[in-house]
């Protein structure tokens, strides 16, 4: 009887087991979905992900192909692309309704920055996170305990973003020039609050992204490249004037010559007019 107890219990422990290493599995899945279905409504932008990889056993998540898009009245389509993004859980958490993150690792981001007369991008997208979030598609079928999940990070860095800066220089029209970002390095996101929502995480984040990209060390990067910029404007314009001031004296001969042509000519029709009296006898 112990015996056949002993296998009911383990063949109950393996299912267990089996349910679990299922759900992990679909775990992926369903993370990438949520994304793709609640993201836009907090951006109000595009938003999607390629693909979420999620390791069974180390609670690890690789998010890959995250494309941020820009809100309209920007040229460019994009306001950040990263290839792969590192997530580590906290297994215990998953079930929960707080989910703690221990890391997040962003590298190597792909960052436009677009400077217009009414903002800029990265300002209108914190401007869109702060409002209230959209409601997700009706079509969309996705865990109805989505957008009420809170989190707590306690660990995100973004290291090595490439940032695209997009500006009016007088002169040449809209012109690109590229700078590396500083490292931002944030801890304990709603922790202190119990856990955020995916909004107002989202919006954290993205504020001390703002700073960075508004800081002075960042704007001092920016200003050598625009300066040499300028100096390419200062070139053509020292050109447009030399051409100009070719052109003025290319003028001046041309008239100076037109001038003696027509004192010649003058010249000319006098003294025909003296031999033409002279033939008259008058």
């Amino acid at each position: 009887m112990k015996k056949w107890l002993l296998i009911g219990v383990g063949g109950i422990v393996v299912l267990i087991i089996v349910a679990l290493i299922i759900g992990l599995t679909n775990l992926g899945p369903i993370i990438k979905k949520a994304i793709n279905t609640y993201g836009p409504g907090i951006t109000k932008t595009k938003l999607h992900v390629d693909d979420v990889d999620v390791s069974i056993f180390s609670s690890e998540a690789t998010i890959e192909g995250f494309f941020l898009g820009n809100p309209k009245g920007f040229s460019a389509p994009e306001a950040m692309r990263v290839d792969s993004i590192y997530v580590n859980l906290d297994k215990k958490s998953i079930a929960s309704n707080v989910i703690v993150i221990n890391r997040i690792v962003i590298k190597q981001p792909s960052i436009t920055y677009e400077r217009t007369a009414k903002g800029d991008n990265f300002q209108a997208i914190l401007q869109n996170v702060q409002g209230p979030a959209k409601p997700a598609p009706k079509e969309e079928k996705v865990p109805k305990e989505g957008p009420g999940k809170k989190v707590i990070i306690k660990d995100l860095l973004i290291t090595g973003a490439k940032v695209k800066l997009l500006a009016s220089v007088a002169g040449l029209g809209q012109k690109a020039v590229t700078a590396s970002l500083p490292e931002i390095h944030l801890n304990d996101i709603g922790k202190k609050e119990g856990g955020e929502s995916m909004a107002k995480a989202a919006e954290k984040i993205l504020n001390a992204l703002y700073t960075k990209l508004r800081s002075p060390e960042f704007a001092n990067s920016i200003k050598e490249q625009l300066k040499a910029l300028g100096a390419d404007v200062q070139k053509i314009e020292d050109k447009a004037k030399e051409a100009v001031s070719k052109g003025k004296q290319e003028a001046e001969k041309l008239e100076q010559k037109a001038k003696d042509l027509s004192s010649e000519g003058k010249k000319t029709v006098d003294e025909l007019k003296e031999k033409a009296k002279g033939f008259l006898g008058r």
